[in-house]
């Protein structure tokens, strides 16, 4: 009923084909009713998905006191990655475009073409390592200086190749950087990216380093934000 729901807006003419099975749910190959490609993701509300992400609704300022059976936990999670790409997106940071959301169902901007889905970041060549890097340093930087997240699962697997530049997916569990545990997630981030990239022969920086200009980024945010204040 949902999908439905999706087609009667005209957001939604089929679903052709899964292209990604993930623990958490499918993404699905769709199309919208101009024929363009569109991504469906369906998450399933099973015992052990809700079991996996009832701590990161728990633990998200933005969804404090949602209670309740396991359905109303997959369906805030599914409401959390559309808010997210919502704000990495106003953030001009890239992730795949959100559309909508309903219950346990996300509609969101398809990466790849009509051969299939762009190469997840672990099986795609590299021109320039360096410069991909610098591109990913940017992403955890800007996310969490301007869009106010830390992902909390970056790696090789969640990130899509397109046309050379890094699309950032799987946004479920990011947290807002002013969650107590956001550090934590920030120092994971920044070590699975620099263990990624150091294997492919890129000229990582120290995690300390990434980790201060975050602060420094984040800093400089507020301060503007009070300047224009004062002003």
């Amino acid at each position: 009923m949902t999908i439905y729901g999706f087609m009667k807006k005209g957001l939604l003419d089929k679903v052709h084909y899964p292209i990604s099975t993930g623990k958490e749910g499918n993404v699905f190959y769709s199309t919208d009713a101009e024929g363009s490609p569109v991504a469906l993701k369906i998450y399933r509300t099973s015992t052990s998905t809700f079991k996996k992400v009832s701590k990161y609704i728990e633990g998200d300022p933005r969804f404090r006191g949602t209670t309740g059976n396991r359905w109303k936990f997959i369906y805030a999670w599914a409401s959390k990655e559309f808010k997210n790409l919502e704000r990495y997106w106003e953030a001009e940071l890239p992730v795949p475009e959100p559309i909508t959301c309903q219950q346990n169902c996300l509609l969101m901007e398809y990466i790849g073409d009509e051969t299939g889905a762009c190469p997840q970041l672990r099986n795609a060549e590299l021109d320039d390592p360096d410069r991909t890097y610098g591109d990913v340093v940017e992403f955890i930087v800007s996310g969490w200086a301007d869009a106010g997240l830390v992902h909390g699962d970056l790696s090789e697997y969640n990130i899509l190749m397109r046309d050379g530049e890094p699309v950032i997916i799987d946004v479920g569990q990011a947290m807002t950087a002013d969650w107590f545990n956001a550090k934590d997630l920030l120092r994971r981030d920044i070590a699975n990216i620099n263990r990624f990239f150091a294997s492919r022969g890129a000229d990582v920086l120290p995690a300390e380093e990434i980790e201060k200009e975050c602060e420094d980024a984040a800093g400089s945010e507020e301060d503007g934000g009070d300047e224009e204040e004062d002003e």
